[in-house]
């Protein structure tokens, strides 16, 4: 077997199958005014509202830097609010508006539809998700 060549590596459908799904999430998300990175958030925030930006970004994994203006652009649109911790200004909180909780039920469909767009039975679906989780959580130690 030859280890360089692409046909034998991971990465390669792994990065090329995380273009294409973020593509066919595009249309369905533009119909919220939401880019992916922004629906991630929505999605933390209608789980759980009132997070501190760390929490997000532990849980996205993602840095202040790439966050921070997601999250303004958020706060522009109306969607949240964010608020300084008077204990410790460097904590900062996120908190859906009602605008924000309002957009959950326009969200409500975008998963079944990308699955449909996928292809993929309940079962595959779940199945999928269940081997990258696993191999997620091997390679960020959890």
């Amino acid at each position: 077997m030859n280890r360089l060549s692409l046909a034998n590596q991971v990465c390669f459908p792994l990065y090329a199958l995380s273009r294409q799904v973020t593509a066919h999430y595009r249309p369905l998300l533009e119909q919220l005014d939401l880019t992916y990175p922004q629906y991630l958030v929505m999605l933390l925030l209608w789980e759980t509202d009132n997070q501190f930006v760390s929490a997000i970004g532990d849980r996205l994994l993602l840095d202040s830097g790439t966050l921070t203006p997601l999250l303004k652009r958020l706060e522009q649109k109306g969607l949240v609010s964010r608020t300084r911790n008077t204990a410790d200004e460097r904590q900062v909180s996120i908190k859906l508006t009602d605008a924000g909780k309002a957009l959950n039920e326009q969200a409500a469909t975008v998963p079944e539809q990308l699955q449909q767009h996928l292809q993929l039975s309940d079962q595959q679906a779940i199945n999928l998700r269940d081997q990258l989780v696993t191999l997620l959580d091997q390679l960020t130690n959890k």
